[in-house]
């Protein structure tokens, strides 16, 4: 007759079974972070690309897949044309980056210039010298003489400007001031609603 004190296999196992899970765990140091594998924690994955996976479906063919990349390229245009427009520094042309082109264009920009009329009065110019009547044509000549002394004085005025105001704010500058200068005299000649990045500053505004 089996006795009812006798102790059985697995009450004998669960004692060791319990001690060995207790166990099993390695002790951590001190400052020890669990990862979020450990934690249960689930992040999604991500291509070689870095965009998250699932962020857009996967493309059934190649047309599909030709089609998706042209709809990404069409966003980062857009994107690009939008930040150089907003003159964001991260989508800049080399030429338009640095804290002193900056000031260039705001000088530029808050004067109204001779150079914005220069080229709608040469056209003029152009069609007063087609003309066979010598009034017409010396008023042409006149306009067009007026015209390329302003200019030239105009240019002469930025360029100016350009090297003092650079020279007070950024004495510690690198960049060659005739570089500068040149580059708002051409900011000068170009209309202003057609400047690239877009004016910051208001006609008259003091820089």
């Amino acid at each position: 007759m089996p006795s009812l004190f006798r102790r059985s296999k697995t009450d004998d196992a669960t004692p060791e079974v319990l001690e060995e899970e207790v166990t099993s765990a390695e002790p951590r140091p001190k400052g020890y972070t669990p990862s979020k594998r450990e934690l249960g924690v689930t992040t999604p994955k991500r291509s070689n690309t870095g965009r998250k996976v699932g962020t857009e479906p996967a493309p059934a063919n190649r047309r599909e897949h030709m089609k998706q990349m042209r709809e990404r390229q069409r966003q980062e245009r857009a994107e690009a044309s939008a930040g150089m427009k907003a003159g964001d520094e991260r989508y800049l042309l080399a030429r338009d980056r640095g804290a002193e082109r900056g000031l260039v264009r705001d000088i530029v920009d808050s004067r109204r210039t001779v150079g914005t009329w220069f080229f709608g009065g040469a056209l003029i110019v152009l069609i007063g010298s087609t003309v066979r009547i010598p009034a017409v044509q010396l008023a042409s000549n006149l306009l067009w003489l007026v015209l390329a002394v302003g200019v030239v004085v105009d240019s002469v005025l930025i360029a100016r400007k350009v090297k003092r105001l650079v020279k007070e704010r950024y004495p510690k500058t690198e960049q060659r001031l005739g570089s500068l200068q040149i580059y708002g005299v051409m900011r000068g000649l170009t209309f202003r609603r057609m400047r690239v990045p877009k004016p910051k500053v208001e006609l008259g505004q003091k820089i």
